[in-house]
């Protein structure tokens, strides 16, 4: 028997229960005049009244509650079905504006009357993470900083004063309570399949998204306040996110039919697709094809989620696991399948089952959990993204990397799969995947970019040199040649631990300190996955450095070509010529410094692993050292700055910086130094 054969359902038997046969024990039918008045408001005492509660302690009694509510729920749903479009939108869609999204819940109303159940499924999915983005904007009337969780914002006082606790309680019986339905994050971690997901449930949602819309009006005209809405997240950089080739074009030249074809084949075949969940693969691989990319990506996270438990509980030997946890229980959610242990402090199988090189863990870091990455699931599921525009860059990426996995575990008689000409390329590009969104990867994307600048330098305009030999006093040569004699020497005790072929003995600073280097240096390949905590202290603060060098390249880039302007259009007075001077000046040794903190801190970075190696009272010592670094740093962004014009300061403030990193190197405590 095939592995995704093994499990009918991904829901616990009490979770079970609740979600499909606790609602549908009363058979009463209720009148929907009850609770829709004829000018369409909703009753909401009428609505209320079915939420029961607990003698002990007044708390919500979840499983009573859900029972109670279960005939509504079939009222509104048989309501719904008896309108047209157009009697909903008249009577409805002036209630939904308050989510900034009124398009998607006309949708779901359509979706409604066809209860096709993958298209149901979808539509709560969406539904849930715009009414969260919606409470959360309403949150902001009153509270600072948004609850992140959504249990956490219904039960917010915040949410009580605008809509009434009893009206937040109803909520909660259907989102954001582990004790109620939970809907929201049974389908978002892809624990229901989609004929287990009540029909009448997303019915209610859409009834109690208006229902609130009527309540926030009533608040908004009485507080006389005005509902601000966050601005979308939008994706920058698209081009950091192509791991598989072929990003723009619309069916990409390895996404193309073809290609999704195979991938329906696939999903039919493969050990990674539960059986139960095959039609959420087929229905996100349609909306590929139509160009409805959120929606693709919508059906598909949930369901790598599944596959990965799948893998996850048989690596681990924790079937139990593969299941819905009950309320007092965490689920197995993709935070716990990418960690390094388990809850039990045994390592983790899954990363080893899936190979190395861990392209699937590093792919998954990057595109979900990684603070500079997309975060793509976090942000879909808590309404953070403009849907209509979700960009077709991030769903090529998605349904290509589910294609590997797919092929990835798959028998062995589908050799021919793997090897037909569009899908090589796949597996090709996934097994060499590396890690973009990583600490470690940013900061030598961020070493690049501020050598780049550095190397601008050069061509800068500069005034001719008999303009200068007319004035005084500006005989500080002999101080700048001291302190690039001194980068010299430093170079040269450190010359070991670099590349033999990037080093010359002749002149050090313009054989060493090169791009050359750092982009040969920056090639090391640098474990990501699991950084310990000290690796990921010291990559703070070498990531603060470059950014202040950074700023510091910048601002004498920017000065530079506007002080040459005003000298060329004699606009400048005397004191302003001599500081322009200056700065030249300070040039010449600022440029060989700024290189050398680059190929510093790149070595470092190299090396950063080896910092586990020292003693806490060590590893102090060297986190203080690089602080001071970055202290230099940040003092030079301020002394070359157009306010300040500090240039004479900047040299005995390199002085005492490069003495400091003369002495630790004589003390071998850089982590460089350690490798040998």
């Amino acid at each position: 028997m095939a592995l995704s054969d093994s499990a009918t359902t991904c829901l616990s038997p009490p979770v079970h229960y609740v979600i499909c046969k606790l609602g549908f024990e009363k058979k009463d039918t209720y009148d929907i005049n009850n609770i829709l008045s004829e000018n369409g408001e909703v009753c909401w005492q009428a609505v209320t009244e079915h939420v029961c509660y607990l003698e002990s302690d007044q708390s919500v009694d979840y499983i009573k509650s859900i029972r109670s509510l279960g005939p509504v729920c079939e009222s509104i749903n048989l309501h719904f079905k008896s309108l047209t479009k157009e009697q909903f939108v008249i009577q409805y869609a002036l209630w939904f504006r308050w989510t900034n999204y009124t398009e998607l819940f006309l949708e779901v109303f359509d979706v409604l009357q066809y209860t096709q159940t993958t298209e149901v499924a979808l539509g709560l999915m969406k539904l849930t993470s715009c009414l969260e983005r919606a409470l959360g904007d309403v949150y902001l009337l009153i509270g600072k900083d948004c609850p992140f969780l959504l249990r956490d914002l219904l039960a917010s006082e915040q949410l009580a004063v605008v809509f009434g606790q009893a009206v937040m309680n109803v909520l909660r019986v259907f989102i954001g309570s582990p004790y109620g339905l939970n809907l929201r994050n049974v389908l978002w971690h892809g624990f229901a399949s989609p004929q287990e997901i009540p029909v009448k449930y997303c019915a209610m949602l859409l009834f109690l998204t208006a229902g609130l819309g009527q309540l926030l009006q009533t608040y908004l005209l009485q507080t006389k306040c005005i509902l601000v809405h966050r601005p979308y997240v939008i994706f920058v950089s698209l081009e950091e996110l192509d791991a598989f080739p072929g990003k723009y074009l619309t069916i990409s030249k390895y996404l193309n039919h073809e290609t999704l074809s195979i991938a329906e084949e696939l999903v039919k075949l493969s050990s990674f697709v539960l059986k139960t969940m095959l039609p959420f693969w087929m229905a996100a691989l349609t909306a590929f094809k139509q160009s409805r990319y959120a929606d693709c990506v919508i059906l598909l996270l949930p369901q790598l989620e599944v596959g990965l438990r799948l893998l996850f509980t048989t690596a681990n030997q924790c079937p139990n696991r593969l299941l819905t946890a009950e309320p007092s229980a965490l689920y197995t959610t993709f935070d716990e399948m990418l960690a390094k242990h388990l809850d039990n402090e045994e390592v983790n199988q899954l990363p080893a089952v899936l190979e190395e090189p861990a392209m699937a863990s590093e792919f998954l870091w990057d595109f979900l959990n990684h603070q500079e990455g997309p975060r793509i699931r976090d942000r879909l599921s808590h309404g953070e993204i403009n849907l209509e525009a979700f960009p077709r860059e991030v769903a090529n990426q998605i349904v290509a990397f589910a294609i590997t996995l797919l092929c990835r575990f798959s028998d062995e008689d589908m050799f021919a799969f793997k090897e037909h000409m569009v899908i090589k390329p796949l597996m090709n590009c996934a097994s060499c995947y590396r890690s973009r969104f990583h600490p470690i990867s940013r900061l030598k994307k961020q070493v690049l970019e501020c050598m780049k600048s550095v190397h601008l330098w050069p061509e800068l305009p500069t005034v001719p040199k008999e303009h200068i030999q007319t004035i005084k006093g500006l005989e500080r040569n002999a101080e700048a040649s001291t302190l690039i004699l001194m980068i010299s020497e430093i170079i040269s005790q450190l010359q070991q631990y670099m590349p033999q072929n990037c080093c010359s003995s002749d002149d050090p600073i313009n054989s060493v300190l090169t791009e050359r280097l750092l982009i040969e240096l920056c090639d090391t390949c640098i474990c990501t996955l699991y950084s310990p905590r000290p690796v990921l202290e010291v990559l703070v603060v070498l990531r603060k450095i470059s950014t202040q060098c950074h700023q510091v390249s910048e601002q004498v880039i920017a000065s530079t070509e506007l002080r040459y302007k005003q000298w060329m259009n004699k606009t400048l007075r005397s004191r302003q010529r001599h500081n322009y001077l200056r700065m030249l000046n300070s040039i010449k040794f600022l440029s060989p410094v700024l290189r050398f903190i680059l190929v510093l801190i790149t070595l470092e970075l190299v090396n950063v692993h080896l910092v586990c190696r020292k003693n806490p009272f060590d590893y102090q010592q060297y986190l203080k050292f690089l602080k001071s670094v970055l202290q230099y740093t940040e003092n030079l962004v301020t002394y070359t700055s157009p306010e300040k014009n500090k240039w004479d300061e900047t040299m005995e403030l390199t002085n005492k910086a490069l003495i400091k990193i003369r002495k630790i190197s004589d003390r071998k405590l850089m982590l460089m130094q350690l490798a040998t």
